[in-house]
């Protein structure tokens, strides 16, 4: 995506390199494009070696999300149970996101340094471990504290997931579907969280949607380990001597955890932004974001955040775009959840099932997208899919009172994974192509951190928008968080129509391209003009 197809490769200009020309020639008929885009990758040396190993990266994905909404659904006996104060109830469920969307990057350096293999099994390991602990746990400190560092399992495999699938799978129709399952197991995994803490909650216990995630988890590790190839030799060979920004390190990581707690917290504290912690926090984040940024452009060696990550053509907008779409995405799945059980009557175990179109709509999407993406120009996708994250907000915000469900609710979450679903698999198929083997590890750090960040973010504001909106918090006033989604939907989609990834087709990878001496497609010069640079920049 985002690059020359194979026959307007065949149709480049001379070069004035006669020599140069004939490697272009033959980097181009040497391969059958299309052919390789659509066979089993070389490194299974069966099916079910194939689909034991993309199962595990799957899995791990929907277990992230499992994670994270069955839990809310859980919360109300658990806090019972184990006494936790109305005050520090969103502990518990906000400190899991949190530490995974701050550890991100970090974990996808040391992924491009010593290889995805372990970085993938171990956070996989880990995970497990803490939250089978937190199963057990006797009070509500020692929950948070398990939450906390199971938190750190989903910061080390998502990114090191991405980089195995845009490692393994050459750009093509085959790369397309595992893409489009791989995103479709976000929203099944969403669903599936729901629906699991609502069946625990009711006929068994809390703590056996602890036992049952870690049981998941347990087997998705044995499937990792047994398939997933040690990628470490070729990790170490490829990246020339990388390490870990370390300044940047300590910068950053403080910066996300402190900026995005006083958001999130600024609308449910006892005073608001008024309370004295919450600008403190505030302040200090930016502090550390401001140093983390001189350190990143002028000091750093080789900084978390590369400039050569955002080489590719589009890029930077697409980031902006994608930081937009996720937030109304967050925003969405908490108010209209509030929504349906608050305003229109539903059950607990009712509202899961209204998101099930959610569930549903992501399947048929991976389905058809993995057969068809090499076929629809990536603008058109981007569009759709901005059309639909537009109109699951717009269909909330404008709901009357005891609405009918199919006339609002079920359109609305067809919009919203038609949304998510096809931003998810576009972004993901554009920015593992267009970034060297060397880099995906950040490059998937990238890709996840700008779903947790932004859905933090933009949720943040949402609920400081509700809590200075005025009277409590009932009748319409959640409907200006709706309305500042319909904003933000709004501006994703008119970025989006400013970016052409093109389409998935069977191409060269990057790094065939460099040798040929194609180089990348570069981000457009102030004059309107390409980059004529042939490789992105090196640290």
């Amino acid at each position: 995506m985002g690059q020359q197809t194979l026959e307007q490769q065949q149709q480049l200009p001379q070069s004035p390199s006669h020599a140069q020309q004939d490697v272009q020639d033959d980097a181009v008929t040497e391969f059958d494009l299309d052919r390789l885009g659509r066979q089993r990758p070389a490194v299974f040396s069966s099916t079910l070696e194939e689909v034991m190993f993309c199962g595990s990266i799957l899995i791990s994905m929907l277990m992230s999300e499992y994670f994270v909404s069955g839990f809310n659904i859980i919360l109300p006996g658990l806090a019972g149970a184990l006494d936790i104060p109305k005050e520090s109830q969103t502990w518990p469920s906000s400190v899991f996101s949190l530490v995974t969307g701050s550890f991100l990057l970090p974990f996808g350096r040391l992924a491009d340094m010593y290889g995805a293999y372990f970085i993938f099994t171990g956070g996989l390991a880990w995970m497990c471990i803490w939250c089978l602990i937190g199963g057990f746990s006797q009070n509500y400190q020692m929950l948070i504290v398990t939450r906390a560092l199971a938190g750190l399992g989903p910061a080390a495999f998502l990114p090191t997931g991405l980089m195995l699938l845009g490692t393994t799978y050459r750009p093509g129709p085959r790369k397309n579907l595992v893409f489009s399952l791989y995103s479709a197991f976000a929203p099944l995994g969403f669903f599936i969280g729901i629906i699991l803490g609502g069946v625990t909650g009711e006929y068994l216990s809390w703590r056996w949607w602890f036992f049952i995630g870690t049981i998941i988890l347990f087997v998705t590790g044995l499937m990792a380990y047994l398939t997933i190839p040690n990628d470490r030799h070729q990790a170490v060979a490829a990246r020339g001597g990388a390490k870990m920004d370390y300044l940047g390190l300590f910068t950053i990581v403080p910066a996300i955890i402190l900026i995005t707690f006083a958001i999130t917290t600024g609308g449910s504290a006892s005073s608001g932004w008024r309370t004295p912690y919450i600008p403190i926090t505030f302040v200090i984040g930016m502090l550390f974001l401001g140093a983390a940024i001189y350190i990143e452009g002028w000091v750093a060696e080789q900084p978390l955040l590369p400039r050569d990550l955002f080489a590719a053509k589009y890029m930077k907008r697409f980031t902006l775009s994608l930081f937009f779409a996720y937030g109304v995405f967050g925003i969405f799945l908490f108010y209209a959840s509030l929504h349906i059980e608050a305003f229109m009557g539903a059950s607990t175990l009712q509202t899961a099932t209204w998101f099930a179109p959610m569930a549903g709509g992501g399947i048929v999407l991976a389905t058809i997208g993995g057969f068809t993406l090499h076929k629809l120009p990536g603008r058109v996708l981007l569009m759709i899919s901005g059309c639909g994250c537009l109109a699951s907000v717009l269909l909330f915000a404008l709901i009357p009172d005891h609405a009918n469900y199919w006339a609002f609710v079920f359109p609305a979450m067809l919009g919203a994974t038609i949304g998510v679903d096809i931003t998810y698999l576009v972004s993901n198929v554009f920015i593992t192509t267009n970034v060297p083997s060397h880099r995906q590890g950040t490059a998937g750090a990238l890709i996840n951190s700008l779903v947790f960040i932004g859905i933090s973010f933009f949720l943040g504001l949402a609920d400081l928008a509700v809590a200075e909106s005025e009277g409590a918090f009932d009748g319409e006033n959640h409907r200006v968080a709706f309305w500042l989604a319909v904003a933000c939907a709004a501006c994703s989609l008119l970025l989006f129509c400013l970016v052409d990834p093109g389409k998935a087709e069977s191409e060269l990878t990057l790094e065939e391209r460099m040798e040929a001496g194609l180089g990348p497609k570069k981000e457009p010069t102030a004059s309107g003009s390409e980059s004529s640079n042939p490789a992105p920049e090196s640290e």
